[in-house]
């Protein structure tokens, strides 16, 4: 198991979010941060913010290219796209108190047999699947726009991925938990973006080394990177996000 979630502590309100540090083996960590992929394979993303991303999405070949020729995150990736890793995901929130009503992933085929000799046709709950994307933000204004998560988004974990000491904290680069300030956004379920001027920051879960915030999505899980403040500098917040979805 890659990712160990035995520390992680939630908070419940607005919605559910926690954070977990460390969150891996420290020789895994130092290993995989080493192994970053460099920045000329990242796609702009600037719907989102200000913002650069690696994904199996926008910039797919350059994506599995990377992993296929990086032993430790081919490993990874493949924990990380397996039942495994969601089941691990889910039963750590059930433990705190947040049960997502799903379980663990059975053979659909299996499933499908067993339903059919029932009489039933309906298989019952969307499978789930997860997925990896390496992001960065520019420390000299780098943002994400203040949204809720695409509906398929089930629990999202971004983790760290810069080494102790490289990050400098007065630039900013902290998740932040919002609470819209007009109560016509509280239900954003369709993840419509808002201005961070329309938000209140309830807490920020600051950017360090070896930690990964992990947070449900729901209609009102609004969360935000304000503009980074960190002027000229050449520094990335490098981050590596995984997404358990509701497959479409």
């Amino acid at each position: 198991m890659f990712l160990d979630f035995s520390r992680l502590e939630m908070r419940y309100d607005p919605f559910p979010i926690g954070a977990v540090c460390p969150v891996m083996d420290e020789t895994l960590y130092r290993e995989l941060v080493a192994d970053y992929p460099p920045r000329e394979l990242f796609a702009d993303m600037s719907k989102v913010g200000n913002k650069l991303a690696l994904n199996p999405y926008w910039n797919g070949r350059q994506f599995k290219e990377f992993v296929a020729g990086h032993p430790r995150w081919r490993a990874f990736n493949r924990w990380i796209i397996s039942a495994d890793f969601i089941e691990t995901v889910l039963q750590s929130l059930r433990e705190r108190h947040v049960d997502l009503g799903f379980k663990a992933r059975t053979n659909p085929l299996k499933k499908l047999l067993r339903n059919l000799r029932r009489g039933r046709i309906h298989t019952g709950q969307a499978p789930l699947t997860s997925r990896m994307e390496f992001s960065m933000l520019p420390a000299d204004g780098g943002s994400v726009i203040p949204h809720t998560d695409a509906p398929g988004k089930i629990v999202t974990l971004v983790v760290t991925m810069v080494s102790p000491g490289e990050w400098n904290a007065e630039f900013g680069g902290g998740t932040d938990v919002n609470r819209p300030k007009n109560d016509r956004h509280r239900y954003n379920q369709r993840n419509q973006q808002a201005g961070f001027e329309e938000m209140d920051v309830l807490a920020t879960y600051d950017f360090v080394p070896n930690q990964a915030v992990v947070f449900v999505k729901t209609f009102n899980s609004w969360h935000s990177v304000r503009p980074m403040t960190g002027r000229g500098s050449p520094l990335m917040r490098r981050t590596l996000t995984i997404n358990i979805e509701a497959q479409q």
